[in-house]
């Protein structure tokens, strides 16, 4: 919750949902699946910009080593982000 508080601060952010994924070196790692708002433009300059926002306004090491960005995030009927759907399209990618 703490890091998906801090990229919703960032003006290019609509929503977001962050999962810890599995990493060779270092165990596991944060990625951050994100619906950026209209104005807004995908890229590796959008990426390194909010890694930099979550090293600034987090805690440095808890910023998404990952970053993905969607249409829309899986949620339930009643608007609850699916953490499991998260780890699925992780996995396939």
């Amino acid at each position: 919750p703490e890091v998906e508080d801090c990229l919703l601060k960032h003006p290019a952010v609509a929503e977001c949902g962050v999962i810890g994924i599995p990493d060779e070196v270092r165990g596991q790692i944060l990625k951050a699946f994100i619906v950026l708002k209209d104005e807004a433009e995908p890229s590796e300059v959008l990426i390194k910009e909010l890694q930099d926002f979550v090293k600034q306004n987090a805690a440095p090491y808890k910023y998404p080593r990952a970053i993905e960005f969607v249409e829309a995030l899986p949620r339930t009927e009643t608007g609850k982000l699916q953490r499991f759907m998260l780890r699925q399209m992780a996995n396939t990618n």
